[in-house]
């Protein structure tokens, strides 16, 4: 007599499944949640105090940051499974969050916010079905990292580019020498780097 077993958790369930506390508080995830309360930060400086530069700061210095985060984890040995997560996580939401918002303001050609919220949503939808499906997620590749660091300072160019700083003009040529290589190495990443990598992913269907 066989005694049926409860599905072991695959895929992000598993991820979290033995997850204790201190999993969760290490100096990386503290810095990644403390990038993560700035998005608000960001979105009142934008539209409570209507100062594009000053919000257009903190973008650039909440994406250059990006890999501090990172650097702390390996430097003292406190990579997790949660930080794998956690801190892309918090990259999407930021980019997510910026992007539509930088559109209702104004500052961001509707063409580049377009272009680069499709992708972000493809590669968003593409993680969310992998993770509901049991397979294991895919690997940040260095163009896509590349391509999400560049627009992280394309964006706020294009945020000071509109605002009163004196050297605006300049932020304007600077956005779109950052925002054309940014985009390019996005989509190349989900196209031809996430899509087959998620492809392969998939777990295989038992035959009937």
């Amino acid at each position: 007599m066989s005694v049926d077993r409860p599905e072991e958790p695959s895929g992000f369930a598993a991820s979290f499944a033995g997850l204790r506390p201190a999993d969760a508080l290490t100096w990386p995830n503290l810095i990644t949640f403390g990038r993560m309360l700035c998005i608000p930060i960001f979105l009142w400086l934008l539209f409570g105090r209507d100062h594009r530069a000053a919000a257009g700061w903190l973008l650039a210095v909440l994406g250059s940051t990006d890999w501090v985060d990172g650097w702390v984890a390996r430097r003292f040995d406190q990579v997790s499974e949660f930080g794998a997560l956690f801190d892309p996580t918090v990259d999407r939401l930021l980019f997510l969050v910026a992007v539509p918002a930088i559109l209702v303001d104004g500052s961001i050609p509707i063409v580049v916010a377009i272009i680069a919220l499709v992708r972000e949503a493809l590669v968003a939808v593409a993680a969310l079905v992998l993770g509901l499906l049991g397979a294991q997620r895919f690997p940040v590749t260095w163009e896509g990292k590349t391509g999400t660091f560049l627009l992280m300072f394309a964006f706020p160019m294009f945020l000071g580019a509109n605002s009163t700083l004196s050297y605006a003009p300049i932020l304007t040529w600077l956005a779109w020498m950052f925002a054309v290589p940014g985009l390019g190495y996005s989509w190349y990443s989900a196209v031809f780097q996430y899509v087959p990598t998620a492809r392969s992913a998939l777990p295989n269907t038992p035959p009937q």
